[in-house]
């Protein structure tokens, strides 16, 4: 089982992050993934105060799903899980097809996403090119979602690598007038907040090392 108090603590440590790179801990907000982990780890973050989950997997996101806290979808969406997710999910992270916008509005209408973008260009990363992203939040628009911001994984290496793609995505963010930057995660989220992150992603640094296999799948 997972200690809520060493979840507080740990959400504690990353808060103090966010404000050793500079941020405003009010102005960023924190999402603990919990994929792979049990429900057990749910009740412990709420517990802990967390206000925002992530979830990578369907079935995991209605296995675990509780109220009073704001879920969100991240990565890849397949259209034919949206149906059971579609009144669970607070914010989709991870748009990058204007066919998933459209999924999700013919069953959540209004609803709120991001889009991703594959900003390092590595080829098992998801995401849109830099080059599609202007026409794809236009086509999201217009299916009938709400695009709130953007949202990216950082290349694969040192954290300091993500600095150029992560400042590149939070102007593009402000040039196309979204306010939500989705960026950064346990090993560079220093670098993401320094590059204008409103957002992180979370999961090790709140319970520790994922298990190899979680409970359920997509």
């Amino acid at each position: 089982m997972i200690d809520p108090a060493v979840v507080a603590a740990n959400l504690d440590a990353v808060r103090d992050r966010i404000r050793a790179a500079g941020g405003d801990v009010a102005a960023v907000t924190i999402v603990a993934v919990t994929k792979g982990f049990g429900p057990d780890a749910v009740d412990a973050a709420i517990a802990a105060g967390a206000t925002d989950l992530g979830e990578n997997y369907a079935a995991e996101l209605v296995d675990k799903w509780r109220p009073g806290v704001r879920w969100h979808f991240l990565g890849a969406v397949q259209r034919n899980k949206v149906a059971s997710l579609g009144t669970l999910v607070d914010l989709w992270q991870g748009i990058d097809r204007a066919e998933e916008a459209a999924a999700i509005a013919a069953r959540a209408p209004e609803a709120s996403v991001l889009v991703q973008v594959n900003v390092s260009g590595e080829a098992q990363k998801s995401g849109c090119a830099w080059d599609d992203l202007a026409l794809l939040v236009e086509r999201a628009r217009a299916s009938g979602v709400e695009v709130r911001g953007l949202m990216a994984v950082g290349p694969t290496g040192p954290p300091e690598d993500a600095r150029l793609p992560f400042r590149r995505l939070a102007a593009t963010a402000r040039a196309l007038e979204l306010p939500v930057v989705s960026m950064g995660m346990t090993a560079d989220l220093e670098v993401a907040v320094q590059e204008g992150a409103t957002m992180v992603r979370v999961g090790t640094a709140l319970f520790g090392a994922r298990p190899r296999s979680g409970p359920g799948r997509r």
